[in-house]
Formats: structure tokens, C-alpha cells, sequence
């Protein structure tokens, strides 16, 4: 497997399927064209983009190029590589007929394609994807120990929390846990929490 630093970013679930075969790694979905009216999972690709960068990885068709423009002008260019596939005619085996266009997506691609695609791209790969994960990670104990899970009052505290680093209200622990720890490290996380804890939310 391909270890990397960036968050790679696909247009549904079965493009994140395959991925998640080939690369170790963070891989988000856009939801298709729900990105373009989801501002709180755009807020959140713009925050992982800051911290870790982005790998923008769409479907070689006219609905994969519209998501990645729309991309392009919505997520500050400096922490965004762009991964292309190849155009290949044929179906995924899950589908009864070919796409519109013809072509395989993403889901339908071998991994050495893949792989090549994230490597022409630039990706943070190898000692430069290790010294990202240097750092001990933030744990679902430290969730608990801060009072973000499992206790009284955990959910407000967790909403004060996302409210204060512009992240989805909607997250659970678990989805809180990943974005946590690609985004703080645990001194961070104590300190906003404890900042967090002390604010209003409207």
C-alpha cells in the first residue's frame, strides 16, 4: 500500500472503496454534486487542505471535471494537486451498462493506474507521509478525558469544539476523531477544548 500524506479526495463510495485497497491514507467523498451546496464539508476540505493538502482524484468525464473546477476555485490552489486517470473505454462490474460517456471511473481503474496517477500528481509518499504521523495521536480516551465523549453534556462540549475550528456540527466522535488527529495534535486539542468549553454557542 501507498502511504500518504494528503487527503485524497474522490466523488463517492465506491471510488473510496477502491482506494482504500491501494493507498494508506485519508480519503474523503464529495457526495457527487452535493459538494456544491454542502458548505460545511467544503469548510472541512478547506481545513484539511491547510493542514495536510489535497489530492483532488475525479472521474476522466464531464460530471468528474465539474466537481474538480468547481474545486479548483473554491479551495486556495497552493495546498490542492490535481491526480488524473486515464481515458478508458468499458463499464465497473457492478454496473448493468456503461456510463454516458463510456468511460471508466475511478472505481474501475487497476491500481497500477492509480498509483501512477497519485505519484504524476506529486504525492506525499513514504518518510515524507511518515514524519506526518510523528506525532502520538489523539485517542477516543482523550475524547473521553476531555469530556467530548461518553459524559454529560459531551455533545454541546463537541459542538462548541467544531463550532471553533468551522467543522460540520453533524460529525460524530468517530468521524470527529479522524478529523481531529489529521488536524491537531493532542496539546492543540486540550487547549481548544478548554477554550471551546468556556464559549456560548447561539
Amino acid at each position: 500500500m501507498l502511504k500518504l500524506r494528503e487527503v485524497i479526495v474522490v466523488e463517492g463510495r465506491y471510488d473510496k472503496n477502491t482506494l482504500s485497497q491501494i493507498v494508506d491514507g485519508t480519503i474523503v467523498e464529495t457526495g457527487g454534486f452535493g459538494i456544491f451546496s454542502d458548505r460545511e464539508k467544503l469548510a472541512l476540505f478547506r481545513r484539511l487542505a491547510e493542514k495536510r493538502g489535497l489530492i483532488v482524484l475525479t472521474d476522466s468525464d464531464g460530471a468528474g471535471f465539474v466537481i474538480r473546477n468547481f474545486l479548483k476555485g473554491a479551495i486556495d490552489p497552493r495546498y490542492v494537486k490535481h491526480a488524473y486517470i486515464p481515458e478508458i473505454a468499458g463499464k465497473e462490474r457492478r454496473k448493468s451498462a456503461p456510463s454516458r460517456a463510456g468511460k471508466l471511473g475511478v472505481e474501475g481503474m487497476d491500481p497500477a493506474t492509480i498509483l501512477t496517477a497519485l505519484k504524476n500528481a506529486g504525492a506525499a509518499c513514504g518518510e515524507a507521509a511518515d514524519s506526518a504521523a510523528e506525532a502520538e495521536p489523539i485517542t477516543k480516551a482523550d475524547l473521553y478525558a476531555l469530556g467530548l465523549s461518553g459524559g454529560k453534556g459531551s455533545r454541546e462540549k463537541r459542538r462548541r469544539l467544531l463550532k471553533s475550528l468551522d467543522l460540520p456540527s453533524a460529525l460524530s466522535p468517530n468521524a470527529m476523531l479522524e478529523v481531529l488527529n489529521l488536524l491537531l495534535s493532542r496539546d492543540e486539542l486540550c487547549r481548544l477544548a478548554a477554550g471551546a468549553a468556556r464559549e456560548e454557542l447561539p
